[in-house]
């Protein structure tokens, strides 16, 4: 298996009711164990990249101490870019009515489109419903997971062959 690909996983963190895990965590094992490819989940890399401060703090932050809170999300939006711009081979995005109010997933689909690094969307919402913009970004859109993951494995066959 090519185990050199790296997915980066976009899509609602902030305002997904469950932290946008629930998703991630199910792609991911398709992701690994299917295809044989490396994720980066920013759910799971947060963890490692703030201290227990920083993770019990930094949303309080955004209203009582903004130069903190700025710090603190920096490491996070240093970190998700240089993956996303240096490492990724592909991004599969969720998009969601919670991922409308963050800025986040809007930016990485930006500069993931200006790298020409493909973006694989699953989206909740209705194509009339999403951007211009960010389906100008996308590479192929899907109604739904079973969609994505009859495709990749399609287009990464030749990991499965003897």
């Amino acid at each position: 298996m090519d185990s050199t690909m790296l997915v980066y996983l976009a899509g609602a963190i902030e305002h997904a009711p469950d932290g946008g895990r629930a998703w991630r965590e199910e792609i991911s094992r398709f992701l690994a164990g299917t295809l044989g490819h490396r994720v980066f989940n920013p759910c799971v890399e947060e963890n490692h990249l703030l201290s227990a401060e920083e993770f019990r703090e930094f949303r309080r932050w955004k209203e009582t101490d903004l130069p903190q809170f700025r710090r603190t999300m920096r490491k996070l939006i240093n970190t998700d870019l240089d993956i996303l711009l240096n490492k990724t081979d592909y991004v599969v995005c969720l998009w969601d009515e919670h991922v409308l109010n963050g800025g986040g997933t809007h930016g990485e689909l930006t500069l993931a489109y200006h790298r020409n690094i493909p973006v694989y969307m699953v989206s909740k919402i209705p194509r009339a419903g999403i951007s211009s913009w960010i389906l100008g970004c996308t590479t192929e859109l899907f109604e739904n997971f079973e969609q994505l993951k009859g495709f990749l494995e399609e287009k990464f066959k030749k990991n499965f062959q003897t």
